[in-house]
């Protein structure tokens, strides 16, 4: 009989699968061993009473307490993957089971001791698929701070002044993306979180890429895409909602791509049920877009509007997760949380994104967000 053992490992301060389990963002290596009758947690010596606090390790160690017969090595890292080795001998493990972010470093010194290492592809995804009630607290409360950060940054677009060239402008200065992400920047930190991944404020041409983040001034009439995605360092679950504003009038052309979002967004929230696949949300919204008379355009910017991504993906401790809203998505749980977020995208007239977070249940979805989605914001 192969005695066996799963296994995580990294940085848990990266590494979003181990840190729900040691609960410390840890910056130095460690390793988080499931055997059949216990877990053990392998953390520097200096975090181990912060592990046994937070985390529900049965056994927390340090590298330092498994030396090998040559020595630990001087380099943490390499003393930890050594030190998790030691453990799985002296314990009779002879295959471990690992998740997709084992570094290669522990792999390798798992293969040299003749551990077999095998993969799971639902290791360290399925358990953070579902959220617990306590998670989705956290995600609200993420969102809510969001919203917050939001509503300024749209109020703020929506109420400039206009110089002689149509450029926006507050208290004398030229509003652009770049001033107003700094300003969303030290929102957040007054509220405990942080943009680690930057935020979306962008305008035409360059929304027509629905990733750029934007640059250079903000002009009247023309649609704004805000895209926010903090860190709430308190719970280190993300928020991640989208407005789009315009100052002015918009344009009929802008008022028909925002009906049709809209419209793709509730499609797409109709079919956010437990045990639907979430393939069928993205076709749901995809064929009101379409309907209306916006072409697919995947992998390539145009000028006209038209539809560049999937409906949504997975939200918690990463600002994206398995499984995506789009072709191939699968069967969705009771109690995932996720992001419908359609949208139509241009050079010329520019774009248009609505996104809100939600919650699969057996029956209508709960949505965490309470901000508006209109275009004027005035």
């Amino acid at each position: 009989m192969h005695l066996k053992a799963r296994i995580l490992a990294g940085f848990a301060e990266k590494n979003a699968s181990l840190y729900r389990r040691v609960q410390v963002p840890l910056g130095d290596p460690a390793a988080w061993i499931e055997l059949p009758d216990h877990t053990i947690a392998v953390v520097r010596d200096l975090e181990m009473d912060r592990v046994r606090q937070r985390s529900h390790a049965d056994h927390v160690t340090c590298p330092g307490e498994h030396e090998t017969p040559l020595g630990l090595s001087p380099d943490r890292e390499t003393a930890t993957a050594q030190a998790t080795v030691q453990i799985l001998r002296s314990k009779k493990i002879e295959r471990v089971v690992a998740d997709r972010t084992l570094p290669y470093i522990f792999a390798w010194h798992l293969q040299q001791a003749e551990i077999e290492v095998l993969y799971d592809e639902d290791f360290g995804v399925l358990d953070r698929r579902s959220k617990s009630d306590q998670e989705i607290e956290a995600l609200a409360v993420a969102q809510a701070k969001t919203e917050e950060v939001m509503e300024l940054m749209l109020r703020r677009i929506a109420n400039a002044t206009v110089d002689t060239e149509g450029r926006l402008v507050v208290d004398g200065e030229m509003l652009t993306s770049e001033i107003l992400r700094s300003l969303a920047a030290m929102e957040f930190l007054r509220r405990g979180c942080s943009m680690t991944h930057g935020a979306i404020i962008a305008t035409l041409p360059q929304v027509a890429d629905c990733h750029h983040e934007g640059s250079g001034p903000l002009f009247t009439g023309h649609p704004v895409i805000v895209d926010l995605f903090p860190r709430d360092e308190s719970s280190r679950y993300h928020g991640d909602c989208t407005r789009t504003v315009v100052h002015g009038e918009p344009s009929d052309t802008v008022k028909a791509m925002h009906a049709a979002v809209v419209e793709a967004k509730q499609a797409a929230e109709e079919k956010l049920v437990e045990g639907n696949f979430g393939s069928e949300v993205h076709v749901a919204s995809e064929n009101v877009l379409k309907r209306h008379g916006y072409p697919l355009s995947r992998g390539s910017l145009t000028d006209k509007p038209s539809i560049q991504h999937g409906t949504g993906h997975g939200i918690g401790l990463d600002v994206h997760e398995p499984i995506l809203l789009d072709f191939g998505g699968s069967e969705m749980l009771e109690g995932e949380v996720f992001t419908i977020e359609p949208g139509l995208y241009g050079r010329e007239v520019g774009g248009v994104r609505i996104e809100d977070m939600l919650v699969v249940t057996e029956g209508e979805p709960r949505n965490l967000n309470e901000l508006p989605f209109g275009l004027n914001w005035a």
